[in-house]
């Protein structure tokens, strides 16, 4: 049995990942086959609940793979939230899918603000999820500001097995915050640096 959380992104999959996590009786994971292609893309192991927003790009394929054996979650956040996130996260980071969205697929000049041109790329991810979802028979809703009820009803939807309680206090710690790219960043070659400087302290 394969679950898949699909999504815009920005709307609470790396938390949904780190419950996931405490689930014994499955594997899970954030994105693991996002960097792969052709078969291998589609190619999850047996009694795996993945978690990935890229996968709303990709639902003919994994329509091919998977069909309606599998289990789907649609997992979603308040709109114009989820855009303002995406927003924020990764304004000029040509790397993001939102700004890839933008600058390819609608070819924009300056006269829509990226905040807009994200509300688009949100909306036109869950219209494609739900599109998606209709002759689905295994299929749930599960919305980031009811988390708490919802992932109880995922829990025994999927039969899952593991520490309950770990899993539900995930979802009372923000993951993955909203850091403008550029901070994000500077943290990073911070940290780096660190670890640089006292490797070579400590020979």
């Amino acid at each position: 049995m394969n679950v898949f959380v699909l999504c815009a992104g920005r709307c609470g999959s790396t938390t949904f990942a780190r419950a996931c996590s405490h689930v014994t009786n499955f594997t899970s994971g954030h994105e693991t086959r996002a960097q792969m292609i052709g078969d291998a893309r589609f190619a999850y192991p047996d009694n795996h609940i993945d978690i990935d927003h890229y996968l709303s790009w990709f639902l003919g394929r994994l329509d091919e793979t998977y069909g309606q054996e599998a289990y789907y979650v649609h997992l979603t956040r308040d709109s114009a939230a989820c855009a303002a996130s995406w927003a924020r996260k990764q304004p000029y980071y040509m790397g993001s899918p939102a700004m890839a969205f933008r600058s390819a697929f609608l070819r924009m000049t300056r006269e829509y603000s990226f905040l807009d041109t994200c509300q688009e790329f949100v909306d036109t991810a869950n219209a494609n999820i739900r599109s998606f979802l209709k002759d689905k028979p295994n299929r749930i809703d599960f919305t980031l500001e009811t988390a708490i009820t919802d992932w109880h009803i995922f829990w025994k939807w999927i039969g899952a097995e593991g520490d309950y309680e770990a899993s539900l206090a995930e979802w009372e710690v923000q993951h993955n915050s909203a850091i403008p790219y550029w901070r994000d960043t500077l943290r990073n070659v911070r940290d780096r640096a660190h670890k640089a400087f006292w490797s070579l302290a400590i020979r």
